[in-house]
């Protein structure tokens, strides 16, 4: 009979809120050495969690049938869900989003002990120790301060994202597809974010492109909906890898001698890869590169990202380089 204690860690979405929690992670991994942590989160993130090598299972919730409205299919998986939780017997539950939906579900797995991230005083009641949600510092240093505030040791921060072998063969096997050499300088560009507001022109990436071929490979980056966006760079000769899956992308990244975008998860996996990125954002409402915050361009006041120069990015290109 198996008596290690389980933990629950709960951060639904998004990818880079996900990812925000891994330093969190090895955190609780190092003051429960021995207990079977689990990670509950959207099915359309699970994938993430491949990289998250601390944790020992991922319990998925498909909230397709809520998004749908299908109210009898969205009663069937929530059933199913806190069905899969209570046989579990956590004795935590660690609920770093803190929405009125995790609050339910923290509370329903049945676990003694519940801590969470506070945005309101209504969502309190569900957990048994809580924090305030601090907007002011990193989502990565809010997740650990949850945790010391609950009492735990956060002595070393380590934010380490262990890219499963396979995406990274799947890597490779798309380099070598499209004639590119490993051994070779890349440069990886991600041109769109989830939100136009916060995307350089493709015209201005185009142009660090053409700079730096003369003695550098360069791959646009991008999901399956931006296919069709990024024809300009098919047809200026550019290798683009839009629609590879998100962990094969995070592998063409590692083998990438530098990253550059906007604020995307994708961008926030390799920082957590170890590799050197820029990224171009506001000057306000903004998640800076964790632990890493002078990686970045922004515009000047009272500017926004379409104003930065591609004379600006250049030499932020050259100094992440030197």
């Amino acid at each position: 009979m198996n008596n290690r204690e389980k933990i629950l860690i709960i951060r639904l979405s998004s990818i880079g809120d996900v990812l925000f929690t891994l330093p969190a992670v090895h955190a609780v991994r190092r003051n429960f050495p021995e207990a079977i942590l689990y990670y509950l989160v959207a099915k359309e993130y699970a994938p993430l969690l491949r990289g998250f090598s601390e944790i020992d299972e991922v319990i998925v919730f498909d909230r397709s049938a809520f998004r749908s409205k299908d109210f009898p299919e969205a009663c069937s998986e929530l059933v199913r869900l806190i069905h899969e939780l209570r046989k579990r017997k956590f004795s935590l539950v660690i609920d770093f989003q803190g929405y009125g939906e995790t609050a339910w579900v923290s509370w329903l797995s049945g676990a003694p002990e519940r801590w969470s991230s506070i945005y309101r005083q209504a969502r309190g009641w569900a957990c048994t120790r809580g924090a305030w949600r601090d907007n002011t510092i990193h989502p990565a240093q809010w997740n650990l301060s949850l945790l010391q505030q609950c009492g735990l040791s956060v002595s070393e921060i380590y934010n380490e994202y262990a890219l499963p072998a396979d995406a990274m063969a799947e890597a490779r096997r798309f380099f070598s597809g499209n004639g590119l050499d490993e051994t070779k300088p890349t440069l990886f560009i991600q041109p769109f974010t989830s939100s136009p507001g916060k995307n350089w022109p493709l015209d201005k990436f185009l142009a660090l492109a053409w700079h730096f071929r003369p003695r550098w490979q360069v791959i646009f980056g991008g999901g399956p909906s931006e296919r069709d966006a990024l024809k300009p760079a098919r047809d200026a000769g550019f290798v683009v890898s839009a629609g590879t899956p998100l962990l094969v992308s995070a592998g063409l990244i590692k083998l990438s001698t530098l990253a550059i975008g906007g604020d995307t998860g994708l961008l926030h996996i390799a920082v957590a890869m170890g590799r050197r990125i820029v990224m171009l954002m506001p000057r306000t409402g903004i998640t800076p590169p964790f632990q890493h915050a002078n990686w970045t361009v922004k515009p000047a006041v009272g500017k926004n990202i379409p104003d930065i120069s591609v004379e600006e990015v250049i030499a932020a290109c050259e100094q992440a380089l030197s």
